[in-house]
C-alpha cells in the first residue's frame, strides 16, 4: 500500500493537510482542497446541523435536555466548533456566528455567557481557541488563564474542587487554547509566560512519566485515538509541540513510543474510541487503520527528524 495515495483519498478536511504537510504540494492546490470543507463532506454536514440561532444541538458543552444519564455526547456547541476549526474551515463561513452565540448561548455552569468561559480548564481553552478564530473577544480568557496557572506550571480543571496539582490533559488543552490566542494577537508577555511554563510541565515530564518516580503515568498515554476531544496522549503532546515549533530532546522518548505505533504498512492503528453520541463518525472503530492518526503521526515524526537534517 501507498501510505500517501491512502491518505490522499479522504474527506477534504483532511486532505488539505496532507497535500500541505505531507505531500508538499503548492499553495493552490491545498488550499483549494481546504476551500471545500464548507461545502462538501464532514465540514458541509457539520454545518448543516447548526441551529438557526448559532448554536449546535440547542446547547453550549451539552445538547439541550442532557440530563446525565448517558455517556458524554460530542453534539453540542463547543464540540461542533473545535472540529470544524481543528478542520481547518474557513471562519468567514460561520459568519455571523459569533455574535449570534453572545446573544443566545449560555454555559451550562451558572448561565454564565457564552464568550465569557467559565471555571473548567479545557472548556475555557476551546472557548479561547473558537473565539480568536470566529472573531469573539476573548481576551478576558487569556488573561483567566495566566492568573489560574497552578503553582508547578499546568493547569487542572479539579482547581475549583480545590485540586493544586496539574492534570496533562487540563494542561496540554490549556496550552492549545493559548496558543491559539497567540498565534492569532501575539498574546501578551503574561500570557506567553504561562505558556511556556505549561510546556515546561509536560516537557520535565517526557510528555508522560511522572515526576516524582519517573514511571508512565498511565496506561492511556501511549493509547491514540481520533478524534482526541479532551483526552491527553503522546501523540496528541508532541503535535501541539509541532504546532508550537518547539522541538526539544525531553521529547525523545515519546517520539520513539509514536515510531513504535507505526504498522508495518506505514499506518496507525485507531487504539480507543468515545463512547457517547455524534453527528456522524470521522473515523475507523478501534482496532483499523485510521487516517486521521497516521497523519498526526506521519506529520509529528517529519517535523522531529528534519530537526537534525
Amino acid at each position: 500500500m501507498d501510505p500517501l495515495a491512502w491518505l490522499r483519498d479522504s474527506d477534504p478536511a483532511l486532505r488539505w493537510q496532507v497535500e500541505r504537510d505531507l505531500a508538499g504540494e503548492p499553495p493552490e492546490v491545498w488550499q483549494a482542497t481546504r476551500a471545500r470543507i464548507a461545502s462538501e463532506g464532514f465540514g458541509a454536514r457539520l454545518l448543516a446541523h447548526q441551529d438557526p440561532d448559532g448554536q449546535w444541538a440547542g446547547g453550549a458543552f451539552f445538547p439541550a435536555g442532557f440530563r446525565g444519564d448517558e455517556p458524554q455526547p460530542w453534539t453540542a456547541t463547543t464540540w461542533s466548533l473545535n472540529a470544524l476549526r481543528e478542520w481547518g474551515l474557513d471562519a468567514a463561513a460561520l459568519q455571523g456566528t459569533a455574535e449570534s452565540l453572545a446573544r443566545n448561548c449560555r454555559w451550562e455552569y451558572d448561565d454564565l455567557p457564552y464568550w465569557d468561559g467559565e471555571v473548567d480548564c479545557c472548556i475555557n481553552a476551546w472557548t479561547l481557541a473558537n473565539g480568536v478564530w470566529l472573531g469573539a473577544d476573548v481576551t478576558g480568557i487569556a488573561e483567566w488563564f495566566v492568573a489560574h496557572q497552578l503553582p508547578d506550571g499546568g493547569w487542572n480543571c479539579a482547581w475549583v474542587d480545590g485540586s493544586t496539582r496539574s492534570s496533562v490533559h487540563s494542561t496540554l488543552n490549556s496550552l492549545k487554547g493559548l496558543l491559539a490566542y497567540e498565534q492569532a494577537t501575539g498574546g501578551t508577555s503574561a500570557s506567553r509566560a504561562a505558556r511556556r511554563a505549561g510546556e515546561e510541565y509536560l516537557l520535565e515530564r517526557r510528555l508522560f512519566r511522572r515526576l516524582s518516580t519517573g514511571e508512565p503515568i498511565a496506561p492511556w498515554v501511549r493509547e491514540f485515538g481520533y478524534p482526541f476531544r479532551w483526552r491527553y496522549d503522546v501523540l496528541n503532546a508532541a503535535a501541539y509541540f509541532r504546532d508550537a515549533g518547539r522541538p526539544d530532546e525531553r521529547m525523545a522518548e515519546a517520539i520513539a513510543l509514536i515510531r513504535e505505533a507505526r504498522q508495518p504498512d506505514g499506518t496507525w492503528l485507531q487504539q480507543r474510541t468515545d463512547s457517547g453520541r455524534v453527528w456522524f463518525e470521522v473515523d475507523v472503530p478501534a482496532g483499523e487503520p485510521s487516517k486521521w492518526l497516521t497523519l498526526f503521526a506521519t506529520r509529528v515524526l517529519t517535523w522531529w527528524d528534519a530537526r537534525v537534517s
